[in-house]
């Protein structure tokens, strides 16, 4: 697929399709950081040029993309982009324009390892990276170490909890307990997996007594 523009939106785009493991060639006069970082590391390549004439640039693509994305800072380049692309068999993919696009693309909120997807159907795209900046600061350092740590948890009850209804319980015990998240708000990662490691533990010493030496 090939991506015209470098710029945030650019970058943000080309991210979505990077996990859904596509080929991405983007073109632009300059790149930015980002971009420049996802080139280095080897994900993406590059291809410098003024792109002015939407019709002369599609023409000079051979083999011609799956997929082309029109992602510049002038509109009525991006919809000339759209236009010749799809004239020449191309998908087309307006991140300013949906209405022209061939699908749609949810504003992607990225934080650590969480994604949260927003759609506004089309309808507005501008309210949808504002919505997307909003859930990007309301998500903390603290729900992020939250996740690493269910994730250790979630470990651990495999290899001492066999009832799955206790361990879906533990797991919410955990998330809920005041001694974690005072841990994890200071960062203390290590020692909050201490402490409901300890909480796994002595949830599986009280079923193995009441169940006379056997966990259920």
């Amino acid at each position: 697929m090939v991506v015209v523009g470098a710029g945030s939106e650019s970058y943000r785009k080309t991210l979505d399709f990077l996990e859904a493991g596509a080929k991405v060639l983007i073109v632009s006069r300059s790149f930015s950081s980002d971009i420049e970082n996802l080139h280095k590391a080897g994900k993406v390549s590059l291809q410098k040029a003024e792109v002015e004439e939407a019709e002369a640039f599609i023409a000079t693509l051979s083999p011609k993309p799956d997929l082309l994305v029109a992602a510049t800072d002038n509109h009525r380049l991006n919809a000339q982009l759209i236009q010749h692309a799809k004239s020449a068999g191309c998908m087309v993919y307006a991140p300013d324009n949906p209405s022209i696009s061939d699908f749609t693309l949810p504003a992607l909120a990225r934080v650590g390892d969480v994604r949260i997807a927003i759609s506004t159907a089309g309808r507005s795209p501008a309210m949808a990276r504002v919505l997307r900046q909003r859930i990007e600061k309301m998500v903390t350092e603290e729900d992020l170490l939250q996740i690493e740590l269910q994730n250790h948890v979630r470990e651990v009850l495999k290899r001492q909890i066999g009832d799955q209804k206790t361990r879906k319980k533990l797991l919410y015990k955990i998330l809920r307990d005041s001694e974690v998240g005072r841990l994890l708000r200071e960062g203390k990662l290590e020692e909050a997996q201490e402490r409901a490691t300890n909480i796994v533990s002595a949830t599986g010493t009280a079923a193995t007594q009441s169940s006379g030496g056997r966990i259920k």
